[in-house]
């Protein structure tokens, strides 16, 4: 699972510049270097998309690595 955790920070890191500079300058990097909705440039954005739902599971796996530390605190 590591290397699926790992892949899926680089592409929300990805989509994060990509939406940072949207925002900041109106600048689509994507869409820029692939093209805008070219075939490629949907893949990356459906990739990121799918990245940042996987991340969801981030939350409950941290969750329950603080309680199963603090679980083994208190015996």
């Amino acid at each position: 699972m590591k290397s699926l955790d790992t892949t899926a920070l680089i592409f929300i890191i990805i989509g994060a510049i990509n939406w940072g500079l949207i925002g900041f300058f109106k600048f689509d990097l994507i869409a820029s270097l692939f093209g805008t909705m070219s075939t490629l440039s949907r893949i990356i954005y459906a990739l990121v998309g799918i990245s940042g739902l996987y991340s969801l599971s981030f939350l409950g796996r941290e969750r329950d690595t603080n309680e199963n530390m603090e679980n083994r605190e208190t015996r």
